[in-house]
């Protein structure tokens, strides 16, 4: 599974950051796993987000699974701030 993450670039959710759990033509559903669930994921169009498509292996192995949850989303998103963080420091 070829997962994405990205952050909203426009709305009242600017700079959040997002799984993007399903595509469509010029929209994306975005889960963070908290206030937007896998089960009620955010509806939004294409150009009002920038997605992160190079992502660290970490992130990456935590989809490893068939079915993942809100608690990976929530981890995968945690782990990508922490390694911007890292990268940032140095």
């Amino acid at each position: 599974m070829n997962i994405k993450l990205a952050v909203s670039r426009s709305g009242h959710d600017k700079d959040n950051m997002y799984v993007i759990v399903k595509e469509e033509a010029n929209w994306v559903y975005l889960a963070d796993g908290k206030l937007k669930p896998l089960e009620k994921p955010k509806k939004k169009n294409k150009k009002h987000i920038q997605m992160i498509k190079k992502l660290p292996k970490e992130i990456t192995e935590v989809f490893m699974q068939e079915n993942f949850r809100n608690e990976e989303i929530k981890r995968a998103i945690k782990l990508y701030q922490k390694s911007i963080r890292n990268t940032q420091q140095v």
